[in-house]
């Protein structure tokens, strides 16, 4: 952990003294003190402060010299000198002396580990762990000074202290563990050495690649570089070699492996894995264990796209009601608990979908092929069987692994068309489907009635839909359509998971992670309200943050330009869904029980849920659930395993996220003095942050280029104020902008207000 230092050489006797200060401990806070000063760089023989004082922190708070000099790898010549520098830290009342040489941490409380979060402007933020106490600060800002040598997801160890407004402040005292090994960047050729500038801003240097350890690297290519020697505090670079050469960096599919990199998705499969999927066999056959439900007409309803076919629906009419059938993709069946194949799945958790590709959970035998429930081939599923009253209301639900085979592999626009459009040709064509389709949508509004009386939010956020053509173009962005064949299918699916989780609770099953989503924090639903009434929404004040509460803001907007803004503003103020072996309810759904069991292709927690209810079926007694440990603070295996899935969630959504702006650069770069209807979606000092209204493409106007007038920022209301016009801009304001300049290799894109509403 620590860093070897060199032997102290003996001190002038005038800088002994008990209490002198000294360059030896420069750059903590004293008491009573708030300099946050960066630490000075050290002399060759010079014993560092902050060294000290994470070693003795390291050790729990206290540490004899003897274990102070292991820790720091000090030989014996330097017990001197370390004598001296523990004695200038004790009269700062940094450190106490117990008994002869017995040095504690005076306040350890101000002493914080964490994860660093770097800026690309150049600070950053440590998210503290463990976390703090509740309604205290989750994370510690560092300003750039204060960084020392520490790097975007190092973890490292800070000193905390108040800072400006009274808000925390931290300078890193030691990075404990590195949390990059390599980046991804553009390579520059040159001689002696070359230069890799990592593509991520956040990472703030170039490394020095010599000739012989580019792999064959051309000027301008994308590579991918191990570091073997990290940045200094004195700002020197750092030393790398090549490991992987991607190729040009204009290159869609060069772009694809660089978010793929750049995130450290699992994109390969070992061969262990490969070889267990090629044993796999093929047949599917009926056993006693097995519902049979092939004379039952299943269909798939996806988009055009789709690339795996993990759910398929029925439906029967009953003199009480309906009968539904949700039929999953039994993927435990193939993948055994445990094994190679099983655990490649876990360290994936879910699979990523690119525009330009997808990064599988599961071998492509199994996503694309025995896994999927492809029309006219027996499959393997596991099935939910759920009876419902006239009113949409459950009456009964069961469960069974099951072989089925579906009928017809349908589209939304194909169900739309039967359904809502009422199309002869198509209804022609799909003669078979006509009722059942039919008997589908009365069940699914009355379930979308039922859900939405009892509190349920209504999101419907649009989504871009990229649209790549050959050779390496962006052919279009647009709005996704949706349309009630989507809604259709995704109550079915809802009526599935919560029929599934009350199971897992009522059964007391273990095994499997429910998808919990927490009340918002109050504080948050405050802020949002605020925000929504200096856009002009008459927010209502009773019941502010309950579900139906949330429901009725959505409906103010609903058709309207602000529309996105707001259900984006207001899933910022809710807290993230999650997996967790606790049910705690899901608030966005004002569900009191609900997981996740229709997607096992793609979805780790999904397998978790199907292994524990086939477990039940098969006759196995309840597990208990592992404890806590909390004398070791240790969490059970089943809340590691719902925080690691959910990370792993998070990851995805961030890479699928950036991928898609990587496109939407490329779409834009030809489209410069072109102007676009646009919704401002943010505001800071800098200036403002624009959305346009029929692509989603986000962009900045710079403060400098609002020519008209001066602006001040009103960061209490959070707009900006025309001096002289009295022109407001703020979040919901309509604009029409035009492209002033696209920075393909920073993803920023640029435009300059051509006309904007006056006032509000």
């Amino acid at each position: 952990m620590f860093r070897k230092k060199p032997a102290k050489r003996q001190q002038p006797a005038s800088l002994r003294r008990r209490g002198r200060r000294s360059d030896t401990h420069r750059g903590l806070i004293r008491p009573g003190f708030h300099p946050l000063a960066p630490n000075s760089s050290s002399r060759p023989g010079q014993i560092i402060a902050d060294d000290l004082m994470a070693a003795i922190l390291a050790n729990g708070g206290q540490a004899e010299t003897a274990e102070i000099m292991a820790a720091l790898e000090l030989g014996r010549g330097a017990r001197q000198g370390l004598h001296e520098a523990l004695l200038d830290l004790v009269s700062q009342k940094l450190l106490r002396l117990r008994g002869d040489d017995l040095y504690e941490v005076r306040e350890a409380r101000d002493f914080s580990q964490g994860v660093l979060s770097v800026n690309p402007r150049g600070f950053g933020f440590v998210v503290l762990d463990p976390p703090p106490a509740r309604n205290q600060p989750t994370d510690v800002f560092i300003a750039g000074r204060n960084l020392g040598s520490a790097l975007h997801g190092d973890r490292v160890l800070i000193q905390v202290g108040p800072g400006r407004e009274g808000k925390l402040e931290g300078r890193v005292l030691k990075v404990l563990k590195r949390g990059v090994e390599q980046v991804v960047g553009i390579y520059k050729a040159g001689l002696p050495n070359g230069l890799v500038t990592p593509e991520d801003e956040r990472f703030p240097f170039s490394l020095l690649v010599s000739r012989d350890k580019t792999l064959g690297a051309g000027d301008g290519e994308a590579v991918v570089a191990r570091i073997i020697d990290y940045p200094r505090p004195d700002g020197s670079n750092c030393q790398g070699e090549v490991i992987e050469v991607l190729g040009d960096p204009d290159s869609l599919r060069v772009q694809t492996e660089i978010v793929i990199r750049k995130f450290k998705l699992p994109h390969r499969f070992g061969l262990e894995v490969e070889g267990q999927v090629e044993r796999i066999s093929g047949t599917v056959e009926t056993d006693p264990g097995r519902l049979d439900l092939r004379e039952v007409l299943h269909l798939t309803i996806d988009g055009e796209t789709a690339r795996d076919f993990d759910d398929a629906v029925a439906i029967e009419r009953l003199s009480t009601g309906f009968r539904l059938y949700v039929s999953i993709a039994d993927v435990s069946h193939y993948v055994p608990e445990g094994s190679p194949l099983d655990a490649e799945a876990y360290q994936r958790g879910t699979s990523v979908y690119f525009p330009t590709a997808v990064v599988p959970m599961l071998p492509e035998r199994l996503s694309n092929d025995l896994c999927s429930l492809v029309p006219n081939q027996d499959r393997y599923a596991f099935s939910a069987i759920l009876d419902f009253d006239q009113d949409g209301r459950p009456q009964g639900r069961r469960f069974a692994k099951s072989v089925i085979c579906s009928r017809y592999r349908m589209t939304y626009n194909k169900v739309r068309q039967i359904i809502i459009d009422q199309d002869p040709e198509t209804r022609s064509q799909y003669q078979p489907l006509l009722a059942p389709l039919a008997e589908m949508e009365r069940l699914a509004r009355l379930l979308l009635k039922e859900r939405l009386g009892r509190g349920s939010i209504g999101f419907e956020l649009p989504e871009a839909f990229v649209e790549v053509g050959p050779e390496d173009t962006v052919l279009n962005i647009a709005r996704r359509e949706r349309n009630f064949a989507h809604q259709l299918i995704e109550e079915f699916m809802l009526a599935a998971n919560e029929a599934v989780a009350h199971a897992l609770d009522d059964h007391h099953l273990r095994g499997g992670l429910y998808r919990i989503h927490e009340t918002p924090d109050p504080v948050k639903v405050g802020e949002f309200a605020q925000f929504a009434k200096g856009m002009g929404l008459a927010i209502p004040d009773e019941n502010a943050g309950t579900p139906a509460w949330f429901g009725r803001v959505l409906e103010m907007v609903k058709g309207s330009p602000q529309e996105y803004i707001v259900n984006n503003l207001l899933l910022r103020t809710m807290k993230q869904a999650r997996y967790s072996p606790d049910n705690v309810g899901h608030f966005g759904l004002a569900a009191s029980h609900y997981c996740h069991f229709t997607s096992p292709i793609r979805r780790y927690p999904d397998l978790m849920v199907h292994r524990a209810l086939a477990a039940w079926l098969a006759g196995a007694k309840p597990r208990k659930k592992a404890p806590s440990r909390p004398d070791s603070g240790e969490p059970s295996p089943e809340t590691l395993a719902g925080d690691f899935l959910s990370s792993r969630e998070r990851v995805a959504v961030e890479a699928e996220r950036e991928m898609v702006d990587r496109l939407k650069v490329r779409y834009m770069e030809d489209k410069l003095g072109e102007s676009f209807a646009a919704i401002v979606s943010g505001v800071s000092s800098f200036g403002l942050f624009v959305e346009l209204i029929d692509s989603f493409v986000s962009g900045g106007v710079a403060m400098t280029d609002l020519t008209d007038d001066y602006y001040q920022l009103d960061e209490r209301n959070h707009r900006l104020i025309g001096r002289r016009s009295n022109r407001i801009y703020q979040i919901g304001t309509l604009v029409r902008v035009r492209l002033a300049s696209v920075e393909k290799s920073r993803r920023r894109i640029n435009f300059v207000i051509e006309i904007a509403n006056k006032g509000r």
